[in-house]
């Protein structure tokens, strides 16, 4: 609808005149708001980023076009079982091994272009203690400080940090050998974060330690993620990546085959499933056709644990027609009940095997050492010192001593 122009009013000025009227000062626009850390971290650069990864050794590929996204401040689980190129990912990206394709980027730096950058940007932490057993917890710390070109004052206040930081200030001045596994992998993790790296890959870090050990490693890794390192950890115990993982990836034959959450992992084989544990071998065959008339999916089968679990969508009528079916057949169980899937089932089913959660990647860590699985040609990439044996009896790498895998 058209309206008149309305005149801008005027005022009658000394003279007799007309002046403009006096407006107030414009009042300025207001400050763009700040961008939320959420949307920061966004916008930033992922942590860790590679994209068709490639690594072959003669006719093996040890890895296939492996492609890998890990977002800051996280915990990303790498699982896989033992030859599937977890290791190799790890050395690629903390330069201590070349790639032959593809691209990777460790804090926004390219791996191949400067890996110097890089090593500035990140710790590693082996399968295995790195530290000198004859000196105390507090002499290693102000070791490594000095490797890292602290003078001798700046160590030994980093040493103190560290030590509050992880739990080992009243084991500061004991000798190392005294510790308890955990303890000896809470003060490798503690070397790891000399320089407080911005990522942190932990390579199959509770290997061989007890449920305690492991616990005190947990809270440890943590703490460093509440305090802003991302964390890439390698591991075979599902219920490691369960508990620390914020997302994983699994890998298998040198590429990716599943990235997502634990939980979104789980709900893709179903939801609860039930399990029957048979008493005789014999039985198995039997207990899985009962399951089948009430399950959701394919029930899967164990022989060695003579174990059958399948998805269900009704709960309890499933779980009381099994019951029931079993007495009548008088097929003896030794446990039955509902639970949640599992990422060892997540495993099995992306990969058909079970993960080798019982102890060390030997089979990968073989394969490393003779040059015909994931990890030949280790140390050709780490500007002259990559390699020495360290006390800890694995193999360890620093960009100018060689002393540590943590690298400056």
């Amino acid at each position: 609808m058209w309206s008149p122009a309305v005149p801008e009013p005027r005022s009658t000025g000394p003279s007799g005149g007309s002046a403009p009227v006096e407006r107030p000062p414009s009042i300025p626009p207001p400050a763009p708001a700040p961008t939320p850390p959420a949307a920061a971290a966004a916008a930033a650069p992922p942590a860790v980023l590679t994209d068709g990864l490639r690594k072959h050794y003669g006719e093996k590929r040890a890895l296939d076009g492996f492609d890998l996204v890990v977002s800051r401040g996280a915990v990303h689980g790498l699982l896989g079982p033992n030859g599937a190129g977890k290791t190799t990912v790890v050395r690629i990206l903390a330069t201590l091994l070349r790639l032959d394709g593809g691209r990777a980027e460790v804090a926004g730096v390219d791996v191949a272009r400067d890996p110097r950058a890089v090593r500035r940007r990140i710790g590693l932490t082996g399968q295995y203690a790195a530290v000198d057993e004859i000196v105390t917890a507090r002499q290693n710390l102000v070791l490594f400080g000095r490797l890292f070109h602290l003078d001798r004052k700046r160590a030994g206040r980093r040493a103190a940090e560290l030590l509050e930081q992880f739990g080992l200030a009243d084991a500061a001045d004991r000798a190392v050998k005294e510790f308890s596994g955990g303890m000896r992998r809470r003060l490798d993790l503690a070397t790891s974060m000399i320089l407080a790296p911005e990522v942190l890959f932990l390579d199959e870090p509770t290997t061989g330690l007890d449920p305690r050990g492991r616990s005190e490693v947990w809270e440890s890794v943590r703490s460093l993620v509440a305090g802003g390192t991302t964390v890439l950890l390698t591991t075979q115990y599902l219920d490691e990546a369960d508990k620390l993982a914020d997302r994983v990836s699994v890998i298998d034959r040198g590429r990716a085959v599943a990235d997502d959450s634990p939980a979104a992992l789980k709900r893709q084989i179903g939801g609860d499933r039930i399990e029957v544990v048979v008493r005789e071998p014999a039985d198995l065959a039997a207990a899985s056709r009962i399951i089948a008339r009430v399950s959701s999916g394919e029930p899967d089968g164990d022989p060695e644990t003579r174990r059958i679990a399948a998805p269900v969508t009704d709960r309890v009528g499933a779980l009381t027609h099994v019951v029931r079916t079993l007495q009548d057949e008088r097929i003896t169980v030794e446990d039955i009940g509902l639970r949640s899937p599992t990422l060892d089932e997540v495993f099995l089913h992306l990969t058909g095997h079970r993960a080798e959660g019982s102890g060390p990647a030997a089979g990968e860590a073989r394969a490393d050492a003779t040059g015909g699985g994931d990890g030949r040609d280790s140390g050709d990439h780490t500007d002259g010192g990559a390699g020495r044996r360290a006390p800890g009896g694995s193999s360890r790498a620093h960009g100018a001593t060689g002393r540590k895998e943590t690298v400056a």
